[in-house]
C-alpha cells in the first residue's frame, strides 16, 4: 500500500493519523495461546457466496484472503452452522459434517500465508432463519421458546430437554472439526437474535424449566456449550463467545415484551463465561439482526424491498412488512421508526460517522471492568483516532470491523502507512450492503463511493472479484 495521499477529485481529505494512535493499533495481542499481530479483527460478515448444500467455495477462500492481505491480525468467519436445520441463509458454508474440514483447512492456510490468524464461527440460527433453505421449508427451527421475532414473525419450536442436548452435541463436534481443520479458535456466536440469544434474553426466553426464568437458568444453555467444547478440544484451545450489552429490545418502538437483558445482566454472563475458561469476549449491542443499533445507520427500504420477497414466507409479518416497505407513506414512517430513539444522525437524518465510531464502547468499557479477559468491540470503527480512543479508553483490548473493511479492505494498510483512515472513500454507514445479503454476494453496495472510479460498473467488479479465479500471493 502507497502511503500517497489521495487527490482532492476522490472527494474528501484523508489526514494523518497520530503517531501514538498507529502505535496503540499495532500492538500484539494474546487471546489464549493465539497471538494477534495488531488491534484490528475482521468481525463475522459474508454474502450468499458458497454452495447452496453448505460446501464451501473458491469464491469464500478468495474473499477472505482479501482481508487478510489488507493486513488485519485476525479473521473472525461468517457464521459457521453447526447442521443444515440451524442455518440462517442457505451457501453459507457450514460445519456440519467432516466433509467439510479440508475446505476449513484451506481458508485457513490461505489467511495464514499472510500472518493473519482464522477464528471460526459456530452457530446456530434457532428462530432468526431468514431463508430456511429447501430442506427445511416444512418445518420450523429449533429456538429456545416458541415467542415469535417481533419484527419479522419468525417462528421456532420450543427445544425439548433432548432437543438441548442434542445441539450441545453438534456444537461439540463442530469444535473438533475446527480443531482438526487447524483453525486458531473458535467463536460463539450468542449475541445479535441467533440461539444462543435466543436463551439469555428475558425479552425471548418464557420457558418455565431449568433453561428458563432467572438469569442463571437462561445462561445455561451457552454455559453447557462451552463446557462440551473444552470437553472434546481442550481448554487450551482459543474460545471466544460474543454477547449482547444491552438487549435494546424496545429500540423498535412500541413492543409487547420489554427491554431485555440490562448491562448488569450482561456483566454477569461474561463473568460466568471468564470462569468457564472462556479466552475472550466480543461485545456487540441489540438482541436481533438487523437491529437499529446493529448495525448503526439506516434501513435501506428501497434495496430491502427488492430483496425482501426472498422472506415473505419466512415469518408471520414477512408479508405485512412487505406492503408497508412498497408504500411510501408507510416507508417513511418505517425509516422513521428505525431511526427513533437512536443517537446516529445529524438533524438531516443523515448517518454522523462520529456518532456511530465506538457507539458499543460504554457496554464494552462496563463489561471489561468486571473480567480480566481480553474484550472484542465492534461498531462502525475505521479511523485511527476512533480504534486509538477505543483502546487507550480501556472499553477493549481490540476492535473488531465488519462495513469499514467491507468497503475498504486495506483500511489496515493505511493505517500502518501513518493515514487516520481509508485511502478510498471511508464507509458511508448507508447499510446497502446489509439490503442485499438476503440475495446477494456480499460487498459494498454504495455507488457514491465509486463515482470517480468508474461509477456502478467499477462497483460491480469489485463486488464481484471474490468469484475469479485464485490467485497466487
Amino acid at each position: 500500500m502507497s502511503a500517497v495521499k489521495p487527490t482532492p477529485s476522490d472527494g474528501y481529505d484523508v489526514k494523518r493519523a497520530n503517531p501514538a494512535d498507529v502505535e496503540a493499533i499495532f500492538q500484539p495481542l494474546r487471546i489464549g495461546r493465539l497471538r494477534i499481530k495488531n488491534r484490528l479483527i475482521r468481525s463475522s460478515i459474508s454474502g450468499r457466496i458458497d454452495n447452496y448444500d453448505g460446501s464451501g467455495s473458491r469464491a469464500r477462500v478468495n474473499f477472505e484472503e482479501r482481508f487478510a492481505r489488507g493486513g488485519v491480525g485476525a479473521i473472525i468467519s461468517s457464521h459457521a452452522p453447526v447442521a443444515s436445520s440451524a442455518r440462517v441463509l442457505p451457501n453459507y458454508a457450514m460445519i456440519d459434517c467432516d466433509e467439510r474440514i479440508p475446505f476449513w483447512r484451506t481458508v485457513g492456510e490461505r489467511v495464514r500465508h499472510h500472518g493473519c490468524a482464522f477464528i471460526l464461527q459456530l452457530s446456530h440460527s434457532g428462530r432468526q432463519q431468514d431463508i430456511a433453505g429447501v430442506e427445511n421449508w416444512n418445518t420450523l427451527p429449533l429456538g429456545a421458546s416458541a415467542r415469535i421475532n417481533d419484527l419479522h414473525g419468525l417462528a421456532a419450536r420450543e427445544m425439548s430437554a433432548p432437543d438441548i442436548h442434542e445441539v450441545v452435541e453438534l456444537f461439540a463436534r463442530a469444535a473438533e472439526r475446527a480443531a482438526s481443520a487447524e483453525m486458531d479458535g473458535i467463536e460463539l456466536h450468542s449475541a445479535n437474535g441467533y440461539l444462543f440469544t435466543q436463551f439469555l434474553s428475558s425479552a425471548i426466553n418464557n420457558r418455565r424449566d431449568r433453561y428458563g426464568g432467572i438469569l442463571e437458568n437462561r445462561a445455561r444453555f451457552l454455559l453447557e456449550v462451552i463446557q462440551a467444547i473444552q470437553d472434546s478440544v481442550g481448554r487450551e484451545f482459543p474460545l471466544i463467545v460474543k454477547l449482547t450489552g444491552r438487549d435494546l429490545h424496545r429500540a423498535f418502538g412500541i413492543l409487547p415484551t420489554g427491554d431485555g437483558n440490562t448491562l448488569g445482566d450482561a456483566i454477569q454472563i461474561a463473568q460466568w463465561c471468564e470462569q468457564a475458561g472462556v479466552h475472550a469476549l466480543h461485545v456487540s449491542m441489540g438482541n436481533a439482526f438487523p437491529h437499529p443499533y446493529n448495525p448503526a445507520g439506516p434501513l435501506p427500504v428501497d434495496v430491502v424491498l427488492r430483496t425482501y420477497a426472498s422472506m415473505i414466507h419466512s415469518g408471520r409479518h414477512t408479508l405485512r412488512n412487505f406492503l408497508l416497505f412498497q408504500n411510501g407513506l408507510t416507508r417513511r414512517a418505517l425509516q422513521w421508526l428505525w431511526k427513533s430513539g437512536t443517537p446516529f444522525y445529524d438533524a438531516q437524518g443523515r448517518p454522523n460517522p462520529q456518532k456511530i465510531e465506538g457507539f458499543a464502547c460504554s457496554d464494552a468499557r462496563e463489561i471489561r471492568k468486571h473480567v480480566k479477559i481480553p474484550v472484542l468491540v465492534t461498531g462502525g470503527f475505521q479511523t485511527a483516532h476512533g480504534i486509538a480512543e477505543a483502546l487507550r479508553s480501556n472499553a477493549c483490548d481490540a476492535v473488531t470491523i465488519a462495513r469499514g473493511l467491507l468497503a475498504n479492505p486495506n483500511l489496515p494498510s493505511a493505517l500502518k502507512d501513518g493515514w487516520d483512515g481509508p485511502l478510498d472513500p471511508p464507509c458511508s454507514y448507508c447499510n446497502r450492503c446489509l439490503g442485499h445479503v438476503l440475495e446477494n454476494p456480499l460487498g459494498c453496495y454504495d455507488e457514491s463511493r465509486f463515482t470517480n472510479r468508474g461509477g456502478r460498473a467499477a462497483m460491480l467488479r469489485e463486488v464481484f472479484a471474490y468469484f475469479d479465479d485464485y490467485h497466487e500471493a
